[in-house]
C-alpha cells in the first residue's frame, strides 16, 4: 500500500504545492523561500521516512508569516488526504529526542481533533531569515488541517537552532509511528466510535 497525496493551495498571499508519500525513503525537495524552514522540513521528512516535496511562492517582502502558515495548512491537508479514513493506523506516536544540549518530548494522536500544547522556549527571535515564533504558527496550522493532537515539551536546551531542530525531528519520528499500520488491526478504524474524522 502506498499512501500519497498532492495538495495545491493558492491565496492572495501565497501559492503552495505539497507532494507527500508516507511510505517513502525520507527524500525531500523543499523550496519555500525561507532557508531555515527548508532545513527543518528536510529533517522532518528524513526522520519520518516520508518523501516530501514542498514549493512555495509567498509574499516574503512582507514577512514569512503567510508562507509558513500556509505551508503548515497544505502539509496537514496532504497527510489527512493520504491517510483517508485512517483505517489500520497505530494512531498514537511519541518520541524523546536529544539534539546536543536540547531535549524535546513529542507525543501525538491522529485523533481528528486539533490541539497543540507547545511548552517550548525559544531564546533567539530570529535564525537567519526565519522568525522563530513562526515555529508555533506552523505547528498550529499543521494540527488544525490534519486534525492532530500534538504535545511538545522542552525538557532541556539553550540553543534555539538545536531546540527547533529537536522539535521537527521528534515530530517526524512520532508521526511515522502514528501513521504506521498496526498489523493486528489493519482493517479497523482505531477508535471505539468507528471514526477519526
Amino acid at each position: 500500500m502506498r499512501r500519497e497525496a498532492s495538495i495545491k493551495r493558492s491565496t492572495g498571499e501565497t501559492a503552495v504545492g505539497v507532494i507527500l508519500i508516507i511510505e517513502g525513503e525520507g527524500n525531500a525537495e523543499i523550496r519555500t523561500g525561507i532557508g531555515f524552514l527548508d532545513h527543518m522540513l528536510t529533517l522532518f521528512a528524513s526522520h519520518g521516512g516520508f518523501d516530501l516535496g514542498v514549493q512555495c511562492r509567498g509574499d516574503l517582502r512582507v514577512d514569512g508569516h503567510h508562507s509558513v502558515e500556509d505551508i503548515g495548512i497544505a502539509l496537514g491537508k496532504a497527510f489527512s488526504e493520504a491517510l483517508e479514513e485512517r483505517r489500520g493506523i497505530c494512531r498514537y506516536g511519541s518520541f524523546l529526542l536529544p539534539m546536543d544540549e536540547a531535549l524535546v518530548l513529542c507525543a501525538l494522536d491522529l485523533s481528528g481533533r486539533a490541539h497543540l500544547s507547545f511548552d517550548v522556549t525559544l531564546p533567539a527571535a530570529r535564525l537567519g531569515d526565519f522568525d522563530t515564533e513562526l515555529t508555533k504558527e506552523f505547528l498550529l496550522a499543521f494540527c488544525r488541517s490534519l486534525g492532530l493532537t500534538l504535545h511538545l515539551r522542552q525538557l532541556a536546551g539553550e540553543n534555539t537552532h538545536h531546540i527547533i531542530e529537536a522539535v521537527f525531528k521528534a515530530l517526524g519520528r512520532a508521526l511515522k509511528a502514528a501513521c504506521a499500520i498496526d498489523p493486528q488491526k489493519a482493517d479497523r478504524i482505531p477508535s471505539t466510535k468507528g471514526t477519526l474524522i
